[in-house]
């Protein structure tokens, strides 16, 4: 299936019905009164989260989503059914912004999680309701509102523990392949990955966590250059960044302490938040050195770059290298305190508001 992280699509809240003007007319029965019944209320739009789905692929095909308008209110004070509200699924992670102002409407990151994001008009009133000791025989109703409409820009980012960084060609497939279930797709060349690839690693029977493996990073890629700038958001909700370091890379130029330099300069123009994110470095591709030769490199790198944290020699290929990363990132993603989740207020809706004549009084109409 096709990997889709963008969409836009227009939705819209059903009208509420109108209400009803009628008078009791019955034999034997000489004082009636007023019986026209209230309308319903018009069916909202929610978004909601569902876990079964990874991709907005959908929403290529179908852009439009209406909920149902309410009924009219009819005689004998029957009041008008209100429409349906209409549940649209989408994946986890999803972010919802009002495409024409860029406001942030919801974030949605809990299975089953609803946002409301078109809210139905509401119903008129019918003639009985206007009845009093002054005005016994009311001729006015009101008019059913008319539902929110609005069009939402959906941007997809994918929730994984760990974020796989680095230059294309440095062996982050391979990688992902090694430690999961995942199959990415893994060549010879630069720019195989061309979308974002999930795989779940199980380091023990109760204990695993999620990667998330996005396409190479190249220098330039905040302005634009390559792939990888597009796919930047999916590794912002990781709580660690396995920075993977080619220790053969294809440009001879793009020495080891350049490879992580120009990955982080990238990552501080795209968001500097991400940046300050705990990054581990793990130099890749050990099996194609000597031993000796590769752990050279790697603290050659280390002592230019002056680096502190925790680093780790692996070959994805070899599969070699790679229990301490596991272990070590394991312990790390449990130790890591879970933010709160913040609760995202939908904002009332704003309604239309009709004019008088639609609105206040209707004599006959």
């Amino acid at each position: 299936m096709k990997f889709v992280d963008e969409a836009s699509i227009e939705v819209r809240g059903g009208k509420g019905g109108n209400g009803c003007v009628s008078f009791r007319r019955e034999k034997f029965v000489p004082f009636g009164g007023p019986d026209g019944g209230n309308a319903g209320d018009g069916g909202s739009v929610w978004l909601r989260a569902d876990e079964g789905l990874n991709t907005l692929i959908d929403f290529r095909f179908q852009r439009r989503f209406f909920a149902d308008n309410g009924e009219d209110g009819s005689s004998r004070d029957c009041a008008g059914r209100g429409g349906a509200d209409m549940d649209v699924r989408v994946p986890l992670g999803t972010v919802v912004r009002d495409a024409d102002t860029g406001e942030l409407i919801g974030d949605l990151t809990r299975s089953g999680q609803r946002l409301l994001v078109a809210q139905g008009g509401r119903g008129g009133r019918g003639n009985s309701t206007f009845k009093s000791s002054t005005n016994r025989s009311p001729r006015q109703f009101t008019h059913g509102q008319p539902g929110d409409a609005r069009r939402l820009a959906l941007e997809l980012k994918v929730l994984a523990d760990v974020g796989l960084l680095g230059f294309p060609n440095a062996g982050k497939s391979t990688l992902i392949r090694a430690v999961s279930a995942a199959t990415p797709k893994v060549a010879d060349y630069p720019f195989t990955t061309l979308h974002p690839n999930l795989g779940v690693v199980r380091v023990d029977v109760d204990r695993s966590f999620v990667v998330a493996d996005i396409p190479g990073l190249i220098e330039g890629a905040a302005e634009g250059a390559g792939l990888g700038h597009h796919f930047l958001r999916h590794v912002q909700r990781t709580r660690l960044l396995w920075h993977v370091v080619d220790l053969t890379p294809y440009d001879e130029g793009m020495t080891l302490p350049k490879q992580v330099r120009t990955i982080v300069a990238e990552l501080k123009k795209y968001d500097p938040e991400l940046a300050e994110r705990p990054r581990w470095l793990v130099f890749n591709k050990s099996d194609v050195l000597p031993e000796a030769e590769a752990l050279k490199r790697a603290k050659a790198c280390i002592r230019s770059l002056k680096y502190k944290g925790p680093w780790f020699l692996v070959s994805g290929l070899a599969k070699s290298g790679l229990e301490p990363l596991l272990y070590a990132t394991m312990d790390a993603v449990e130790a890591a305190a879970v933010p709160p989740e913040r609760e995202v207020v939908t904002p009332e809706p704003v309604r239309y508001i009709p004019s008088a004549d639609a609105d206040g009084d209707d004599f006959g109409r």
